[in-house]
């Protein structure tokens, strides 16, 4: 597994870092990164994913774990419209 750096173990607080994976835990640490991370989580963030693994995630946020303006965001960066059909 890839050493997961300071920056993005912060964002990952509730979770057992050591018993996380890179591919099977993609959608979470990529979503937490997007929503509490500091520029040097988001780079390594960058560095270790596609966009392609990172649009889907913007364009169909999960009710309730999304930050409105962290979403709105990163919608704005990757240029794309957030599929949002609950109460948000």
């Amino acid at each position: 597994m890839t050493n997961i750096p300071d920056s993005v173990k912060a964002t990952l607080w509730s979770y057992d870092i050591d018993k996380m994976d890179l591919i099977r835990d993609k959608n979470l640490i990529i979503n937490h990164v997007l929503n509490f991370g500091t520029s040097p989580a988001t780079n390594w963030l960058f560095a270790n994913y596609s966009k392609e693994d990172i649009i889907p995630l913007i364009q169909n946020p999960i009710p309730g774990f999304w930050d409105k303006k962290s979403l709105n965001l990163w919608a704005i960066v990757f240029g794309v419209k957030p599929n949002i059909t609950t109460r948000f």
